[in-house]
């Protein structure tokens, strides 16, 4: 398997792992849209709560340039403990969505870059990417070891990922906002996945960073 399709297969399983539960609070941010409180609004907060995410687990990969491989998929462990966590004691986050406040009316402006500026400015775009970034906190421990031991052109590849999911995301919870009964599901049952894809994938980034062989009996 090449570098970059297996920085492929990890962006994916990584994303997918460590975001389930923020599809529950965009769907509850899209129940809630109207004249004050756009979709734009919830797109951009999540991409910039995201990139603020990524900026804080860069250091994994700048790590992963002068520490030896084998040792960098060590760091592994860290989402197979998480994992374990939240399956052992099945913690439940209770996130408070605050009511989108009336105050922000504003005529919509007609130049498109204007209106891009002002939406990226306006309060309820701070307030999804705050949420974001406080739901996404636990990420960052995730996200160093998987950076980590990649070269430039995987980073490259595993970013890229990373942002076209969360668009991707942010379509599906519109979607399943207009389901009640699949959300209903996904909020039951979204948690309980969790726990295992981040044991998964743990074990995927210890066994693809060559880790296993460290240990003495494999190595003779």
């Amino acid at each position: 398997m090449s570098k970059l399709v297996t920085a492929f297969t990890e962006g994916i399983i990584a994303f997918t792992a460590t975001n389930i539960d923020d599809i529950i609070i965009l769907l509850v941010f899209f129940s809630q849209v109207d004249i004050n409180f756009r979709r734009r609004h919830i797109l951009l907060g999540q991409y910039l709560g995201f990139a603020a995410i990524i900026i804080a687990s860069l250091p994994g990969f700048f790590g992963g340039l002068v520490i030896q491989r084998e040792w960098i998929g060590l760091l592994g462990l860290l989402p197979i403990a998480i994992g374990v966590q939240q399956l052992v004691f099945k913690k439940e986050e209770n996130i408070t969505v605050q009511t989108v406040s009336t105050d922000f009316r504003q005529p919509t402006p007609t130049n498109s870059i204007l209106s891009f500026i002002l939406s990226v400015l306006h309060p309820q775009t701070y307030k999804v990417a705050a949420v974001t970034i406080a739901n996404g906190g636990d990420n960052i421990s995730i996200y160093i070891p998987l950076f980590a031991g990649h070269d430039l052109k995987s980073l490259a590849v595993i970013l890229g990922i990373f942002f076209v999911m969360v668009g991707i995301w942010c379509a599906i919870a519109y979607l399943l906002s207009l389901q009640p009964t699949i959300a209903n599901i996904l909020s039951r049952y979204g948690h309980a996945l969790v726990p295992f894809v981040l044991i998964g994938l743990g074990v995927f980034i210890i066994y693809e960073r060559g880790t296993f062989s460290l240990l003495p009996w494999v190595r003779g």
